[in-house]
């Protein structure tokens, strides 16, 4: 909308935090745009400019009535169609973790942990990231363009130890050196 068309005393569809509500313009802000009322909540707002109203709100009953595709229902179907329905036996709730796959890698490698797990495993013994490093890179196990991959390799080793704790596939065993957990 353009500046000049908005009235005080109409009600007008405009978006507020996110959602689109309707405002009865109430008076002029001294500090730039409008002073408005939600029809619903009864809440002061403030419109900033023209460009955040969308129009005209149509009718009183619509001014009255909250968005979110509830219009024209009356009590006992708006809480039908807000209950969620269970239709198995089985209860699930939207909370649960979907398990994730692991992406496939374009260069047909593995990561650099899962290289370093398997490293591990086939050296049977505590090694430092530099010859885990150097065991993936001449295996092709593992690729990379970086200056310091044994780096890299080592602060991915510790930040799986941090995070997972005993889950975890690697322990420290010396300083510097890893071995799988058994």
């Amino acid at each position: 909308m353009k500046k000049s068309e908005v009235k005080i005393g109409e009600t007008y569809r405009v978006k507020v935090s996110g959602n689109i509500a309707n405002v009865r313009i109430t008076g002029e802000s001294p500090y730039g745009g409008w002073e408005a009322t939600n029809t619903v909540t009864k809440k002061k707002v403030r419109i900033k400019s023209a460009q955040r109203l969308r129009g005209l709100a149509t009718t009183k009953k619509a001014a009255a009535v909250p968005t979110g595709g509830q219009a024209g229902k009356t009590a006992p179907e708006k809480a039908k169609a807000e209950t969620p329905q269970v239709t198995s036996a089985v209860k699930t709730t939207a909370t649960e973790p979907k398990p994730q796959k692991k992406p496939v890698r374009k260069d047909g490698t593995m990561s650099g942990l899962d290289a370093a797990a398997k490293v591990l495993a086939e050296a049977g013994e505590p090694l430092n990231c530099k010859t885990i490093v150097e065991r993936a890179l001449a295996k092709g196990y593992w690729k990379t363009g970086g200056k310091t991959p044994s780096a890299t390799v080592y602060a991915a080793i510790i930040r799986e130890i941090a995070k997972k704790g005993d889950a975890s596939r690697f322990a420290k065993a010396d300083r510097g050196k890893f071995t799988l957990k058994a």
